[in-house]
């Protein structure tokens, strides 16, 4: 039981944290630095880059959860509702990131 229980905290934390990686780095995926042309210029990723960052985490988190599933027992077959549940719930949990990546407000500098 406590064995089970820590695998789902474990799901939930990797969630979040994967969710919200690719609007607090600016890092593609969170390890490669992002190229500069030239020094003084600071890039940004794209918001094109960090959606397809969270398809990419979602996809490991869901491999993540498979795995475990797998180490409790039989893994039970899922339909598209289920996929379509937590593809929404991963895209909630990321708002905090896009918020602070993209709704607080900068200051004057």
């Amino acid at each position: 039981m406590a064995n089970s229980s820590l695998s789902v905290a474990l799901i939930i934390l990797s969630a979040i944290f994967l969710a919200n990686l690719p609007f607090f780095s600016e890092r593609y995926f969170g390890i490669w630095p992002l190229s500069l042309q030239h020094k003084e210029e600071l890039r940004t990723k794209s918001l094109a880059w960090r959606m397809l960052e969270l398809v990419v985490f979602y996809l490991l988190l869901g491999l993540l959860t498979r795995w475990l599933e797998q180490q409790h027992g039989n893994i039970y077959p899922q339909k598209w509702e289920f996929y379509a549940i937590t593809a929404c719930m991963f895209l909630v949990m990321a708002f905090p990131g896009y918020v602070w990546r993209y709704l607080r407000r900068q200051s004057a500098s």
